[in-house]
């Protein structure tokens, strides 16, 4: 099956690459590169450098690299500055989407895998959130990939587009092989940060507020390894295979971690002192985010490798300490 990866130079659509091929698939990758490494995408895939809303382009790959179904990895995925710069997150996010789609429907390809977010959800007052839980996001990212749900399931209605969102909590780790990890240009995700602090390349990390009513007063989030991720988006593709009707799942482990707590399962897994200090909360910032996702597990049969925070930081720091300067090595 001949699959096109949107945003597949970057962290998660990098990973998926590689699985996808190890699985037998034929896969294109279109990234422009703007966060994404060329490094990290497999060799064996077809790289095209360009960007989402380059109908032309889309419409070239799709044709010509004969495109039956799309994972869609291609946002901007920064909660502060989304708020920051809501007009870029539209653009990029939701005109992207909208581009998509038209080439999707004139090139009469009818399976999208797509990478949506827990950021949808907004500050939910639930021990365990569902897929069926109040949407209000209180970022402007939040909102585009809200927009970008309803974008594909309008698109179902009209045009039999058949699709699954992918609600992902925070995603965390590296390939088991080492070969492949996350590299951001600034880093802004909470573990390789703490990782980061690990090795030496920052003085102390920041924990961005320690007031929220939570336990210790740090925020909570809940960590999926990225290996567990992708193999849940190749499920979501078979289960598509399978002519079934569009779905959306929760991604997590269903057990939350204060930033304190990944601070030290961080110190546990590299024997690290790992300075902290305390700063203001970060605007859009929900206190807890913890997923259910029994109906992933259910309907896609998906069962998560990766049972413990200590295991998916080990990984994570297995990729950083053979790489401290990530893919300029």
């Amino acid at each position: 099956m001949n699959v096109l990866v949107i945003g597949g130079a970057g962290y998660i659509g990098s990973h998926a690459v590689n699985k996808l091929i190890k699985k037998g698939y034929s896969v294109s990758v279109l990234d422009n590169l703007v966060t994404g490494h060329r490094d990290a995408v497999d060799q064996s895939a077809t790289f095209y450098l360009g960007d989402i809303r380059d109908k032309a382009m889309l419409n070239q790959i799709i044709q010509e690299e004969q495109i039956e179904a799309i994972f869609h990895f291609a946002a901007s995925s920064l909660v502060g500055e989304s708020v920051e710069k809501p007009l870029k997150y539209f653009n990029n996010n939701v005109v992207g989407m909208e581009v998509l789609l038209e080439a999707m429907q004139e090139n009469n390809v009818k399976k999208i895998i797509f990478s949506s977010t827990a950021a949808v959800y907004g500050d939910v007052q639930a021990p365990l959130i569902t897929e069926d839980a109040p949407k209000a996001p209180t970022s402007p990212y939040g909102e585009s990939k809200l927009m970008m749900e309803n974008m594909i399931k309008w698109c179902d209605l009209a045009h039999g587009i058949k699709f699954v969102s992918l609600r992902y909590f925070n995603v965390a780790g590296a390939l088991s092989t080492g070969e492949i990890g996350e590299d951001h240009d600034p880093e802004t995700h909470l573990i390789p940060i703490v990782l980061q602090t690990a090795l030496g390349q920052r003085d102390a990390m920041t924990i961005f507020g320690d007031d929220y009513n939570t336990p210790d007063g740090t925020c909570i989030r809940d960590y999926v390894h990225v290996e567990d991720l992708i193999d849940a988006h190749i499920l979501a593709l078979e289960y598509l295979n399978t002519n079934a009707e569009s779905q959306i799942f929760n991604l997590g482990s269903s057990t939350g971690y204060s930033v304190k707590e990944i601070v030290e399962a961080s110190r546990k897994v590299t024997g690290k002192e790992i300075p902290v200090k305390i700063g203001e909360r970060r605007a859009g910032d929900p206190a807890k985010l913890v997923a259910a996702s029994e109906k992933a597990r259910e309907i896609l049969g998906w069962k998560p490798a990766y049972e413990t925070i200590e295991g998916i930081i080990q990984t994570a720091w297995d990729w950083h300490e053979a790489n401290p300067e990530g893919y300029a090595n």
